[in-house]
């Protein structure tokens, strides 16, 4: 267990003292002084904290309790409580709070099957998230994204390959979802018996997996087999083995009730059947949508009340500021309220908000550990353990020795393509193009991005950053880059709070702003901050093209920016407005040498940051014959494509072939890229291929004629690092598959049908493309010697599973084993067969290893029996299945469960 030296810290429990005029129990170098009869008892560091949230709230008014029950809770100066966002985001690191280290998407996080290591990646991310949280305060800030309640991980069951949102998942199948999200939880939750390091939240409860365009409007009415069987038991592993402490409601209605506030789900299933002690949080305006687009009720008062009475404490939004009006109007009771206050006030001070920090052991995690070096090396080794290997005719892996390289392809050199959604930026992200060339000094790597991502979707474009050598701050200046000076608001009036010299400009910050990370270090005062949607940047300087001819100048940014040269105008689209027809890139004729004055200016008007200077120099081809040209010259190509998350997502505002709104509506490869693909294999030259992606692909061509394919998911930070590991054979593939890839000609259900029949490897029925479970490796293992210690077990009994596995190939590698049960006499309705147990196990070659599962009937062998209303466990022959995927079954044992 790490120990942390304490750095000097407020101590908040004096500050509130202070307020309140007494400081009886303010710390002293012997401990704590005791408790008088003037300390109120939410102060009295001797009572419990159950005592303690009932004493604040009761100190309230009916005004400042609703406030709390806010996300973004305003101080309450006469009580000495402190200003609270509730809203925070930790989902494969710390999220939108500015720099922070990003680990692989939650779906690649799932791939790697292995637990441990996820309880190591939350782990780095809680320490995070406390350190950044204690400067936060230090600087007396309190917005969002600065707390301790995060609203990760996200549990849903993905369901169907066409949801946006499916790649914050850990996959389709209920039992992986469970194990890595407990394991998550822990991670984040931290294991001291007093306080929580933070707050982790299970979202999104429950029966929610798009459509992204109808979640404020959709009813689902799952039948209660798959209710019981698929969509609810991730979330009853968080709440009764990870414990943790809050759950998020959902946007759609199930069954007719809101999910946010939903009497079944809320307080039959989360508190009474499962015994839930923690808080519920709504979905962010999902309150809202009860009244304003699912027209259960008529006004905001009745939506609040409702959403209170069945067990939404924490409203996500507005809303809950008509439980005031609510009361008086007789709807809901100030002791409704009362009860969902103390929940609130309870998690706020298990999380040490109102004592002093010395006695935090989280509050002593010092600034140091964010973006450590310990992380960064932390997020090169998940991102290796969760790449997949999906076919290898022995090409793989590639030769060092190899001197002539092309790397061609969309999301080879973008950032974006590491990041996916939900993320924090990375002090010094490493593209996939980038990685290869550090794998290779000795080579000569030629890039061209081929095509666009998507049809109609210019993104980065094809032009490349203006490197920093060609720009200089003043005609005079030795440095290189450009003059840059930020603003509050965006109409340049007031003085820049902060001016420097940017080496290039490609900035994307993501729910943040330039400022956060210099306030946090120390290098700008706190009172310089810019606020997230109300800043503004210009660069000046000049700009020194090395060739004589006709460039093409981009500035692609997801807010409003123009470009000037010379004073002259070239680029406008201020108005920010992303789904207007805006200008791209303009043509300019520039001569050799000569500096040209140069002005971008920018202004955020969104929530996604980003921002980019490039150009495409005189004479150069058009993109397909740019990467043509490369691949006849190289020893072998290494194609980049698929997805990144500006494609995919949550609610987006995306209409491209093949999606709509953030989902999907076609699984192939984008029809750009699979004509790329296609004209790079007709070269004649090995070509590689590696996906970025979120969601399953249907990469049929790709299987049938590219002899080597990595999936790589949303790396992270060091993808680019992790896949050359890979392509190179630094490291060897282990990653599994979490979700079932389909065939192109594979008719789905309908996409907003939530039947479980024909979906997943527990109830698809036709041949997959790749199966759920999936990967490969450059080695090999051979599977003996599988034994069960009894042939029958009653419905309450358990028995022990055990095998061999050896690595029988020529190097070490990893394998995971993987175990299932498959009921020989199952009902219609019941899932083919369930992953019940899986090892991640390293061997050395030659190594053997014996495997061990316990398999308890009344866990593992548990469906829902419809007839019963409950949970049953069929007497019959059941066959255990273990081997190295859902198809790869290396070895069967049958038993009976007796009546």
């Amino acid at each position: 267990m790490t120990t942390y030296r304490r750095k000097a810290l407020p101590a908040m429990a004096v500050a509130l003292l202070v307020a309140l005029g007494t400081s009886s129990c303010a710390p002293h170098a012997g401990g704590t002084k005791q408790a008088t009869s003037a300390t109120p008892v939410y102060l009295d560091l001797h009572r419990s904290f159950e005592d303690r949230a009932a004493d604040l709230v009761s100190r309230m008014t009916l005004e400042e309790k609703v406030a709390q029950m806010q996300n973004n809770a305003p101080a309450i100066p006469r009580l000495g409580v402190a200003a609270y966002e509730w809203w925070n985001e930790g989902l494969h690191g710390v999220a939108r709070a500015g720099g922070a280290t990003v680990f692989p998407q939650a779906i690649g996080l799932a791939a790697t099957f292995d637990t441990a290591l996820m309880g190591q990646v939350a782990t780095a991310v809680s320490d995070e998230a406390r350190a950044k949280h204690q400067e936060f305060l230090r600087h007396d800030m309190h917005g969002r994204y600065e707390g301790l309640t995060f609203w990760s991980p996200n549990i849903n069951i993905f369901r169907d390959p066409r949801w946006g949102r499916g790649q914050e998942t850990y996959g389709e199948d209920p039992f992986l979802t469970s194990r890595m999200g407990v394991a998550f939880v822990h991670g984040m939750q931290g294991d001291d018996p007093t306080y929580r390091k933070l707050d982790a939240t299970a979202k999104h409860f429950a029966v929610h997996s798009g459509p992204e365009s109808e979640r404020h409007h959709f009813d689902v009415h799952p039948s209660e087999r798959d209710l019981h069987d698929t969509y609810l038991p991730a979330f009853q592993a968080l709440v009764q083995e990870g414990h943790v402490d809050a759950v998020m409601g959902a946007y759609n209605r199930v069954n007719g009730e809101s999910a946010s506030a939903s009497p079944r789900l809320l307080g039959e299933i989360l508190r009474k059947d499962w015994g839930f002690k923690g808080y519920v949080v709504s979905d962010c305006d999902s309150v809202d949508d009860i009244f304003a687009r699912h027209k259960m009720v008529a006004t905001a008062e009745e939506a609040s009340a409702l959403a209170v009475k069945n067990g939404d404490d924490l409203n996500c939004g507005h809303t809950y500021a008509a439980l005031v009006n609510a009361v008086h109007q007789g709807l809901v009771s100030e002791a409704d309220i009362d009860i969902s206050l103390k929940r609130l006030m309870l998690a706020r001070m298990r999380l040490g908000m109102f004592d002093p920090p010395e006695r935090v052991r989280w509050a002593l995690i010092p600034y140091s550990v964010n973006q450590s070096a310990e992380h960064d090396a932390l997020a090169r080794r998940a991102a290796e353990a969760s790449i997949v290997l999906l076919k290898n005719d022995g090409i793989l892996p590639l030769s060092r020795e190899l001197r002539h390289v092309a790397v061609i392809g969309p999301t080879a050199d973008d950032v974006t393509a590491l990041l996916g959604n939900y993320h924090g930026t990375p002090a010094d992200p490493v593209t996939i193009l980038q990685g290869i060339r550090e794998a290779l000094p000795q080579a000569e790597v030629t890039y061209a991005h081929g095509a666009s991502l998507v049809q109609g979707f210019d993104g980065q474009g094809t032009a490349a950053l203006i490197e920093s050598r060609y720009l200089r701050p003043a005609a005079d200046a030795v440095e290189h880059g450009l003059q840059a000076e930020y603003f509050r608001g965006n109409d340049f009036a007031s003085t820049p709070v902060l001016t420097r010299v940017d080496p290039k400009i490609g900035f994307q910050w993501d729910h943040g702003t330039p400022t956060d990370d210099l306030i946090m270090r120390g290098e700008l005062p706190s009172d310089h901050a810019l606020a997230i949607h109300e800043f503004s940047v210009r660069w000046r300087g000049q700009l020194l093209p090395p060739v004589s001819g006709r460039y093409e100048l981009s500035a692609p940014a997801s807010d409003g920016y123009r470009l000037y040269v010379d004073g002259r105008l070239v680029l406008d689209a201020w108005s920010g407005d992303a789904t207007a027809e805006r200008p791209r890139s303009a043509f300019v004729d520039l001569k050799a040498d000569k500096p040209y004055d140069v002005r971008l200016e920018y202004a955020n008007n969104n929530q996604n940051h980003e921002v980019r200077l490039a150009w495409r120099l005189p004479g150069a081809k058009p993109p397909l014959e740019e990467a043509l040209e490369a691949a006849r010259r190289a020893d072998v190509v290494i194609y980049v494509g698929g997805l990144n998350s500006n494609v995919e997502g949550e609610e987006m505002k995306v209409n491209y072939p093949g999606f709509a709104g953030g989902d999907r509506t076609d699984l192939r490869l984008p029809a750009t890229q699979e004509k790329l693909l296609e004209a790079l294999h007709r070269t004649g030259k090995p070509v590689v291929m590696v996906l970025t992606s979120g969601s399953a692909l249907a990469i049929d061509w790709a299987k049938q004629h590219v002899p080597g394919i990595v999936l790589a998911w949303y790396p992270g930070q060091r993808g680019g690092n992790a896949v050359a590991d890979v392509l190179f054979g630094a490291a060897n593939p282990a990653g599994r598959l979490p979700v079932t890839f389909y065939k192109a000609s594979e008719k789905l259900p309908a996409f907003d049908n939530y039947d479980m029949r024909g979906r997943t490897y527990r109830y698809f029925e036709g041949t997959p493309l790749y199966p759920f479970g999936y990967g490969l490796s450059y080695t090999s293992f051979g599977y003996s010697d599988l034994a069960i210690d009894r042939d029958s077990i009653a419905r309450d009994g358990s028995m022990h599973v055990t095998l061999k596995v050896k690595n029988t190939g020529r190097r070490a590698g990893d394998e995971v084993v993987q175990l299932y049960l498959r009921p020989l006499q199952a009902k219609d309705t019941q899932a083919q067969k369930d992953l019940r147990g899986f090892q991640r196990i390293a061997l050395q070659p030659g190594e053997e290893r014996e495997v061990r599962f316990t398999v308890s009937a009344t866990k593992d062998l548990r469906y829902y029996d419809e007839q019963q209303h409950a949970d049953a466990v069929a007497p019959g022959r059941y066959e255990v299945q273990v081997g190295a995927s859902s198809t790869d079954i290396r070895a069967t044992r049958t038993f009976t469960v007796t009546p």
